[in-house]
């Protein structure tokens, strides 16, 4: 990956990658849409992978794929052998002490799922059973697949689901956040990075508050961890969660890092092979974790090309990663603020956000901006984006997003500020 990096007169590596050889790794970025380059700023909804991330899965699958755990044959054993060590690899990207506490999920929403299940089935007593009196505190900026498993568990248990509300200006309001996470809090769920506000939340603060309650915490990484560097120890999280489709990586594989005391104490999600320590027709006992939260046959391959993933986004540096989108994002948000009739939905400045910029074309509907992007060959998203009640809270049906990623370049963003004019031009025409 050295190749990519920018290197300064005096042969030190700058903060800034050559953004050419990203996209060369890129095929889908050749493509063509109605004649015109794509344009791709969808990628917080899912990014593009590189060759290197399909020719690491391809050759898996194509010289060394069988089942893991079970078999005493070449193939079985190079299968484990894979699988196991894309965990390792997981592990050193998140900065995990060892990668015990890395459960592989099919996605995001399944490992949320894990762990209000988790508490949900845990015994009467025990450090994660939830009851009436018992509260569950997230915030109103969560995607659904943050939020709908925790109101399906205060359903089940009788807890009270509280969240922080949302400031005008697309930041948590933390007035009453020593009211809303208290005494009665087991567990306080947030995103790190919003995906429809592009807001990046107080860790610290929040961590700092639940750790004086003993509440457990839970964050969600799925827009941090592809952008920024992450260290789950520096973060102070309990639980961590990220999904591979929006870093690099196929879809059909997610990731749960817990720390290792919690996943050891916690009661299984899903029952089955692999994830069993004795069973008899009168009862059964559980592996330790990772493996009892792994039940039946894993995502081995797509694990495999999640490594590749954080290998290459390592070898780039996500620091540069960063800086190369916060430069994409200030060029953005400068471009909209010298547009008259189009309001940007969040922070309005790079203080604390990512890439994901939402906004809103006065008198077009999102849909009807989509589309005629995508005459363009731009590539973004419209919709609540799994955030209705944001797009409550700010009085709108729904917004476009457009979200930059590391093969993204100045001359699109640019394409996408034209393209906004065009769509205001042939709307109002």
């Amino acid at each position: 990956m050295t190749s990519l990096l920018a290197v300064t007169a005096g042969g030190q590596r700058s903060t800034s990658f050559d953004v050419e050889a990203v996209r060369a790794d890129f095929p889908v970025l050749s493509r063509l849409i109605g004649g015109r380059p794509l344009v791709y700023l969808d990628n917080a909804s899912s990014s593009h992978k590189p060759r290197q991330v399909l020719d690491a899965e391809r050759a898996f699958v194509e010289q060394h794929y069988s089942n893991v755990h079970r078999g005493v044959h070449t193939l079985s054993q190079e299968a484990t052998d894979g699988y196991e060590a894309a965990r390792d690899t997981v592990a050193r990207f998140l900065g995990a002490p060892d990668s015990h506490g890395v459960v592989f999920t099919k996605n995001a929403t399944e490992a949320y799922n894990l762990v209000a299940y988790s508490f949900g089935n845990a015994a009467a007593g025990s450090r994660f059973a939830l009851g009436p009196g018992d509260e569950v505190c997230v915030t109103e900026m969560e995607h659904h697949s943050n939020l709908v498993p925790w109101q399906m568990l205060c359903e089940r248990t009788g807890a009270t689901l509280r969240w922080i509300p949302l400031t005008d200006d697309g930041r948590l309001d933390l007035t009453d956040l020593e009211s809303l996470v208290n005494e009665r809090t087991k567990v306080l769920a947030f995103v790190h990075v919003s995906n429809i506000l592009g807001t990046e939340n107080p860790v610290d603060v929040l961590v700092a508050r639940a750790r004086e309650v003993g509440a457990l915490t839970l964050l969600d990484g799925a827009q941090s961890a592809p952008h920024q560097p992450v260290d789950v120890v520096a973060l102070g999280v309990d639980f961590f969660v990220l999904t591979g489709h929006k870093m690099l990586a196929p879809s059909g594989v997610g990731v749960l890092w817990g720390r290792r005391e919690l996943l050891d104490a916690m009661p299984p999600f899903l029952g089955g092979g692999s994830m069993i320590e004795v069973v008899q027709m009168s009862g059964s006992t559980y592996a330790p974790a990772p493996e009892r939260f792994e039940a039946g046959t894993p995502v081995i391959s797509q694990a495999v090309a999640l490594a590749a993933a954080c290998d290459y986004l390592q070898g780039i540096g996500l620091d540069r990663v960063l800086a190369h989108e916060q430069a994409l994002t200030a060029r953005l948000i400068s471009g909209i603020h010298d547009l008259d009739g189009v309001t940007i939905i969040g922070p309005d400045s790079l203080e604390d956000r990512g890439a994901a910029v939402s906004f809103s074309i006065e008198g077009v509907h999102p849909h009807d901006v989509g589309q005629s992007l995508d005459e363009l060959g731009i590539a973004v998203r419209v919709g609540h984006h799994c955030a209705a009640p944001v797009c409550r809270r700010y009085g709108v049906p729904a917004t476009t997003r457009a979200s930059s990623y590391l093969y993204n370049t100045e001359a699109e963003i640019d394409a996408l500020l034209e393209g906004i004019t065009s769509v205001q031009r042939f709307w109002s025409a």
